[in-house]
Order: structure tokens, then sequence, then C-alpha cells
């Protein structure tokens, strides 16, 4: 029987990527599968290779080595261009013109894609929330404005998957929240699967339903959000004297929990306090604290990539 993977379909997949400057490898062997509908993060350190491989897929720049395919068309085929045109990318700063309104920055990018007409524009700029700012130039619009209209240009041609390079990068909270709701309401009401490169895990672990961690130019790891909760589980930091006795304990309750050291563990269950405080004390085994602890992306990551700066 076929293997079940085949039947998923993916809108992205590379396969061992290379991409060599002189001698500095950018990605070494970078193997990744987008899977369709997902909002997928992509995470990595500055300078790990996430907007070298945005370039790539892109076709900004060709491959060392290995292939990816976008909707099942290899890079090496002629007709992945038209592949490519269902992708709509923010990479590093938008490209958009100073001096024009909203309005004509998005008329400028249909005329570079030879659209037949403005059909749609009001649309775009309603969903992207830019639709009230008139004859405003956009340099007067602020940062949050400024990234939502680099996403309106990249919405052009109507794509169905939006590639975006660090798109909360800079932003103010408030920044941050609508263009979170911006993404949220493309992926769901729109159905856009999304590739969003960024280093704020605490921000992707709002949006993300599939992750993949990238470290010198590697996949380390690629998991769904529901894994990756698995792998935060909540837990219970109980202290006790004796924690001999309290793995005993456990253990004929069935709960799973990790030693930390002769008075410390993490109990990785819900539990009901009472009912174990009993229990406890006829194995004359004394809870001195308990606290609720979860393990954060953050430092799911970190323990990933062995440590360093995340930034």
């Amino acid at each position: 029987m076929a293997d079940m993977e085949n039947f998923k379909e993916y809108v992205l997949r590379t396969t061992a990527l290379n991409k060599t400057y002189g001698n500095f490898k950018a990605l070494a062997g970078l193997s990744m599968n987008v899977p369709k509908g997902a909002i997928y993060g992509f995470v990595g350190k500055n300078g790990a290779g996430k907007t070298t491989l945005i370039r790539l897929i892109c076709g900004l720049q060709e491959p060392t080595s290995g292939e990816y395919t976008i909707y099942g068309k290899k890079n090496t085929e002629k007709d992945v261009a038209k592949s490519r045109r269902r992708m709509g990318a923010v990479v590093e700063t938008p490209s958009i013109y100073l001096d024009m309104t909203a309005e004509d920055n998005l008329k400028q990018q249909y005329r570079v894609l030879g659209l037949p007409s403005f059909d749609g524009l009001h649309d775009i700029l309603k969903l992207v929330g830019l639709e009230n700012t008139g004859k405003k130039k956009v340099r007067h619009f602020s940062l949050g404005m400024r990234q939502r209209l680099g996403i309106a240009i990249a919405l052009t041609g109507s794509p169905d998957f939006l590639v975006l390079d660090e798109p909360a990068n800079g932003l103010d909270p408030q920044g941050i929240i609508e263009i979170r709701e911006l993404i949220l309401k493309l992926n769901r009401e729109q159905q856009i699967t999304i590739l969003i490169s960024s280093h704020i895990l605490d921000e992707l672990s709002k949006l993300a339903t599939h992750y993949g961690f990238i470290d010198n130019g590697r996949l380390v790891k690629e998991m769904s959000a529901k894994e990756l909760e698995d792998a935060c589980r909540k837990c219970v930091r109980m202290e006790v004297n004796d924690t001999k006795a309290l793995a005993l304990v456990l253990d004929k309750m069935g709960v799973s929990y990790k030693i930390i050291s002769g008075t410390e563990a993490d109990v990785y269950a819900k539990l009901k306090v009472s009912d174990l405080a009993l229990t406890l004390n006829k194995a004359n085994c004394e809870v001195l604290s308990m606290q609720e602890h979860d393990e954060t992306l953050e430092s799911y990551y970190i323990s990933l990539i062995g440590g360093g700066s995340h930034a």
C-alpha cells in the first residue's frame, strides 16, 4: 500500500537544498514540507538560513544543489513559473513607493503583474485594513501600516501561498496584534497557506499550525503545533522530602513524571491535589510545595538547537 504521506498535499517541499556563497554554507541539506492550508512557522536565529531559503523559492537565486517543488512542480521544470505565480512574498523590507498612496502602490503592482484591470484592488485594501488611508502618502504611514501594505502588494494576483519574512520585526505591540490578526484572517477566511520566518517565538506560537526549526542551514526538527504542545507540556513542579516515595506513588497512579533531584520532580498530569497529598502522606512523603510550570516554545527551541543566542 502507498505511504499515507503521499496523500497529503504539500504547497512546498524542499529536498537536500544546499546554497553556498564562497566558503560559506547558507543552506546545508535542508529538507522541509509545508502542508496546504498551514501557517508554517520557520524558526531560526538570524543567519540560520531562513532568508536564503525564501530567496531560493521565490526564484531570486538558484540552489547550489538539491531541489524543491512548489505545488508539485520542480524548480528545474519550465512551468515552475506558473506555480510561482500562485505565491506572494514579502521578503526583508517590502518594496513600496513612499511618495505614493496605498492605492497607487497597489495599482503599480497590478501593472507589474500585467493584470488586465484593477478588479479586487479595494477588496485587498479593505482586507489589510488600509481602505481609509485616502490620499495619505506611504511615508506618513506607521511601520505597521507599511508592513500591511507590503502584504497587500503580495496579495495582488490572488496568490494562495504567502511567504512572509519576519513580518512582526520592529513593530510595536499594537502593530504586532494587527499583523497577527491579518495573518489568521488570510489563512482562515481566504484559505491561504502561509510560511512565516521569525525569531519572535512567543508571537509564532499564537499563529503556527506547523513548525520547522532551522540552525546553521539545516532543518533540525519539523513538527505540528500539536506535537510541539505535547513536547512543551504543562507540568506541576513538586517539592517533597523524598522523591523515591513520590515515584512509587506516581507509578501506582500511572502518572508520567521526571525526577529533577532528591526533593524535586515534574509531574505531567492534572492532579487532584488533596487526593495526592493524602496518598503521599500515607507513604510518609511530605509535600513542601507545588507549582504549575510549562516549558515555553522559547526554552524548547533553545534545548533543541543547544542554547546560544536566539535573536
